[in-house]
Order: C-alpha cells, then sequence, then structure tokens
C-alpha cells in the first residue's frame, strides 16, 4: 500500500516539475518586488484602491455609523424633535450590524493569518 502512494507521489512531484520548468526552485528575480514599481505603488494596481485603504474606508463608514447613531439617540433623549423614534432605532441597528459585520471580518482575517502562519515551509 505505502509503495503505491509514494509511487504516486512521486509521479506528482515529476510532474510539477514539468510543469515549472528547470528553474523552479529559484526564485526569479522579480518575484519579491515588481520592477519599475515605487514601493508606495505595490498592490495598488493603477487608479485601483489598495485592501488598506478598502478597509479603511469600511473602518470609517462604521465608525460614522455609530457616531450618528449616537447622536440621534442623544438628539432623541433630549426631546429634540426631529429626532423620531423610528430613525433613532433604525440608525441604532445599522451601527449594530454593521459592527458586527466588522467584527466578522476581523475574525475571519486573524484566522486566516493563523493559518498561514501556521503553513509548513
Amino acid at each position: 500500500m505505502t509503495d503505491a502512494i509514494s509511487s504516486i507521489l512521486s509521479q506528482i512531484r515529476a510532474h510539477e516539475t514539468l510543469m515549472r520548468g528547470p528553474t523552479a526552485d529559484v526564485a526569479a528575480g522579480n518575484a519579491i518586488k515588481p520592477q519599475g514599481l515605487q514601493p508606495d505603488a505595490i498592490g495598488r494596481g493603477g487608479d485601483a484602491p489598495g485592501f488598506g485603504d478598502t478597509l479603511n474606508r469600511a473602518l470609517e463608514g462604521v465608525s460614522r455609523a455609530q457616531r450618528e447613531s449616537g447622536e440621534l439617540q442623544k438628539a432623541f433623549e433630549m426631546g429634540d424633535p426631529r429626532a423620531d423614534l423610528a430613525r433613532v432605532m433604525v440608525a441604532m441597528q445599522e451601527s449594530s450590524v454593521a459592527f458586527r459585520a466588522t467584527v466578522e471580518v476581523r475574525n475571519r482575517l486573524v484566522q486566516a493569518y493563523q493559518d498561514v502562519m501556521n503553513m509548513p515551509i
């Protein structure tokens, strides 16, 4: 049984070596840092925002929703006629859902990081 497994593994490795070519174990000169790009431009494909920018904007949106919800709640408690109960409740639910989604994204990112760190080299 182990001879069959070893045979299959050796065939897979041979196939991978053929697919990669003779310099598969040697990293290309531009594999780590693409040439022609400044260090600040890495990860930003032209005008597209990077992952960090997108994450910052999402966090700012959650923060803004929580701030507006708190302001509406305070205005309602102070008796402001423009802050009705329905608007306050909707704003509170929106900020709650946004916060829970952010926490879930954070948990997934942490799990992905831990998975990558636990990968064998």
